[in-house]
């Protein structure tokens, strides 16, 4: 199951659960789609991966299996 991380790892924008702007690598790095897209060029910084859309978890389901709330931030510079 996914852990819908809250947050992108490089800007540290909220993605809440039901949020379209998620997007996740293999590993299930977090990131926004304005950093996917821009400096990180579609590519993974942790693992070299390529991204895709963060599914999106229904909200009745949510309850029983609830989004993450570990915040991971690593800002690059």
């Amino acid at each position: 199951m996914l852990a819908l991380r809250p947050n992108c790892e490089a800007c540290d924008r909220d993605l809440p659960a039901d949020s379209a702007e998620a997007r996740i690598c293999t590993f299930e790095c977090t990131f926004c789609a304005d950093c996917v897209n821009g400096p990180l060029g579609g590519v993974c910084p942790n693992c070299g991966g390529n991204f895709a859309v963060r599914p999106i978890r229904p909200a009745s389901l949510l309850v029983k299996y609830p989004a993450s709330t570990e915040r991971v931030f690593k800002p690059r510079t």
